[in-house]
């Protein structure tokens, strides 16, 4: 069989691009006609469970060599798009721009969607309680450090539900002005200053450690301190003009965040859902083990539980869980009715589709 050249492989490709294109742009034409339908309905131009439906099928139909992984990001532009052609719904996350809130916003939303870029957790969910945006974006637990207590402390009173989530592997990088000869002083949120305690303990142990508000904004913070370093994302030494010093800092490799996107309004099974609770038990020994029966008892997959300490009273408790399975399945209804009767407050927080939490 004779081999092809460079040339002809080029003029393949190129009528390959021809016919995705043409196809693109009717998928386009198709999603205004959506848009239109949504609108006279009164529906959610965004929809996570058909987002995850739709991903779930292409990886069901992919025959590569094109991984998963790639054509879920080429999907998620596709989509970022389609939303852009109809009316695309605002999104607020903790910022500045390239802070690791803003990358997860960037990968659940795509490049399309209007980001809105706040100084604060509390300005996320102030902005999203007021109507001010569509959907906003917070970092709930990471993987080394534990819970965002921020996030947790609005979760039990906020009337928003959780409507999907977003893993995002964390890498961190030390950047600043110059050449990092004589760093005084490191800036970065509690939590990546925590998750790279090892590395700065070995390399720079005399360095005063700064809190701010994200790693984005610590960056912002070493432009005007020749003597300052910040721990962040490597797009944010490229956005405020930085030199990055070192990469993969953070002292463990598998560095994940999960960040959860909220909304007004619920999410549809997909089939692969996972449903947030929020809930108190009476103070009395055994409380929670009665509280946890009916998952056992029904085969309910418990994922996740977190107690949470109540300011007001000392040493009592609510607790976060999380467990397979979404609000709609007759199975999760009735454990809840039975989990209601054993404690003194239960909330659901939303069921929604289970990210891919291996990123």
């Amino acid at each position: 069989m004779k081999r092809k050249t460079v040339e002809q492989i080029r003029k393949e490709i190129a009528s390959r691009d021809r016919e995705i294109l043409r196809l693109l742009n009717q998928r386009s034409s198709l999603a205004q006609e959506m848009g239109r339908i949504k609108g006279r309905l009164g529906k959610e131009v965004y929809d996570p469970s058909q987002e995850a439906r739709i991903l779930s099928s292409l990886a069901d139909f992919n025959e590569g060599p094109l991984p998963d992984e790639a054509l879920n990001n080429i999907y998620r532009e596709i989509f970022s798009s389609s939303r852009m052609l109809q009316s695309p719904p605002t999104v607020a996350c903790l910022g500045p721009e390239a802070s690791f809130s803003h990358l997860a916003a960037l990968a659940r939303f795509g490049r399309s969607s209007p980001i809105v870029l706040e100084k604060t957790i509390g300005q996320v969910f102030d902005q999203l309680e007021k109507g001010k945006v569509s959907f906003g974006l917070v970092p709930f637990e990471n993987s080394l450090e534990g819970s965002v207590k921020m996030t947790l402390d609005r979760m039990i009173s906020t009337p928003l539900k959780v409507r999907a989530e977003v893993f995002l592997r964390v890498s961190h990088c030390l950047m600043s002005r110059g050449q990092g000869t004589e760093i005084k002083k490191v800036y970065s949120h509690p939590q990546a200053l925590a998750q790279c305690r090892e590395w700065l303990a070995r390399n720079l142990p005399h360095a005063e450690a700064v809190a701010t508000d994200s790693t984005a904004t610590a960056a912002l913070r070493v432009r005007e301190d020749p003597d300052g370093a910040a721990i962040a994302s490597s797009l944010a030494a490229k956005v405020y003009g930085l030199n990055l010093l070192a990469e993969g800092i953070e002292d463990h490799p598998m560095n994940i965040t999960r960040f959860l996107v909220l909304g007004n309004g619920e999410s549809r099974p997909t089939g692969r859902d996972k449903t947030s609770i929020l809930f108190g038990t009476p103070h009395v020994p055994g409380a929670l083990h009665g509280t946890l029966g009916p998952f056992a008892k029904a085969g309910i997959n418990l994922l996740r539980i977190e107690s949470y300490p109540l300011r007001e009273r000392v040493w009592e408790y609510l607790f976060f869980a999380d467990f397979g399975g979404h609000l709609q399945d007759k199975k999760v209804r009735d454990c809840l009715r039975k989990v209601e009767k054993k404690t003194v407050f239960l909330k659901v927080l939303g069921s929604y589709p289970k990210g891919d939490d291996r990123r």
